[in-house]
């Protein structure tokens, strides 16, 4: 089994969440103490001390751009040992619901027996929460990918991510009647105060072991290609039914790479999950 997870052991399931810093966070305020403390012994470091802060703050800054990195935080690039074993694999679809792409994605899911997780958009799910609600009734879970779906996610403090989450969290459970158990950062992209936040609100950070880009490359093939490539029990694939590319007659591209990789998905013989599926077992 070909993979290109650099922490396997991330995708291991999470019963609690327990708080505290992760360890490159740990030891992030470890060096700052230190050059610190050296520089009160002996100004003349002065230059060391500033080049490995500025070093360490460079390493958060990429951990934080990388978005299969469990470098700030527990982070799930795949489905839980047990159930890859068990064949299951995960489909998710962010940045929904959209009342044009969302209901034919769910006809494709239906025809294909398919369960899928779909990471909504709070402010979007409340404009369209009967269309959640088909989600919901149709077998799929719904999960949170913040209320507003910023830009400038990645740059937000404590309180920011604190507002966008609790909020995604309140839009989602009252449309549902379920609270979200994952939470998907936009765009992937972070900082190193997410993960207390995720502890505080018992929330797990789900990435992905592939995506097909599928929200600008217009072509259907070359999405359904990155998906598939090496493709094994315990994947968690992305795609988009909010923000979809269009192909050039203009539609929709995954409405054409959903058929593919389902049928693939069934023909390896795996079993689409949704990621609390997952967690939870038979």
């Amino acid at each position: 089994m070909s993979r290109d997870d650099p922490n396997p052991a991330a995708a291991q399931p999470v019963v609690a969440r327990k708080r505290g810093w992760a360890p490159l966070i740990k030891a992030s305020v470890g060096l700052h103490a230190g050059a610190a403390l050296g520089l009160a012994l002996q100004p003349d470091w002065w230059p060391w001390a500033l080049g490995l802060v500025a070093t360490d703050h460079a390493v958060l800054t990429a951990a934080g751009l990388w978005p299969r990195s469990s470098l700030l935080g527990p982070n799930w690039t795949r489905l839980p040992a047990p159930a890859a074993a068990r064949g299951e694999i995960a489909v998710t679809i962010d940045d929904g619901p959209d009342p044009e792409v969302t209901p034919r994605v769910l006809e494709l899911l239906d025809r294909h027996s398919t369960s899928a997780t779909f990471f909504c958009i709070g402010e979007r799910a409340q404009r369209h929460a009967a269309l959640c609600g088909e989600i919901v009734r149709a077998g799929h879970a719904i999960e949170n990918h913040s209320q507003h779906h910023r830009h400038d996610f990645s740059l937000l403090g404590p309180r920011g991510f604190q507002r966008e989450i609790e909020a995604g969290q309140r839009s989602l459970t009252e449309i549902t009647g379920r609270e979200p158990r994952f939470f998907r950062a936009p765009a992937g992209l972070r900082n190193p105060f997410l993960d207390p936040v995720l502890a505080r609100l018992d929330l797990q950070l789900a990435s992905w072991t592939r995506r097909g880009f599928d929200t600008r490359t217009r072509d259907a093939a070359a999405v359904s290609a990155r998906l598939l490539r090496d493709l094994a029990a315990g994947d968690i694939l992305l795609l988009h039914d909010g923000h979809a590319a269009r192909s050039r007659d203009g539609r929709p591209v995954i409405l054409d790479v959903l058929p593919q990789v389902l049928a693939a998905i069934h023909r390896a013989g795996l079993r689409p999950v949704t990621l609390q599926s997952a967690l939870d077992g038979p």
